[in-house]
């Protein structure tokens, strides 16, 4: 059985969560945005030394402050980059024979 996800809306886009991202992201800090706003020096020295900050927004979670290392250790990380073909062949769908009759077109109507 897959991961449940959770479909978010946010400026015109719609992102899915795993439930797993999101226990993790509910493990940090949680921060109202207007405690967020009079208090951005701590939230910055937190995310620095504690790690990502949430800053939440009428109740839900809107943004998250981290420090540019952790964001530069977020994306040096490299997508997989793997072919359609490379990944069917890596299943049971590679073991199927499949053949076709030659297409040789059609008579053209007169």
């Amino acid at each position: 059985m897959g991961t449940a996800t959770k479909e978010r809306k946010g400026r015109g886009k719609t992102t899915r969560t795993s439930d797993a991202c999101r226990k993790r992201i509910r493990a940090w800090q949680a921060w109202k945005l207007e405690d967020a706003k009079a208090r951005f020096s701590e939230v910055v020295r937190l995310a620095r030394s504690k790690g990502p900050q949430r800053v939440t927004y009428r109740g839900e979670d809107a943004v998250v402050v981290m420090s540019i290392e952790a964001c530069e250790k977020l994306l040096a990380r490299k997508p997989r980059k793997s072919s359609l073909v490379a990944f069917l062949r890596g299943t049971a769908l590679g073991e199927i024979e499949v053949e076709r009759e030659a297409d040789r077109g059609r008579e053209p109507v007169l």
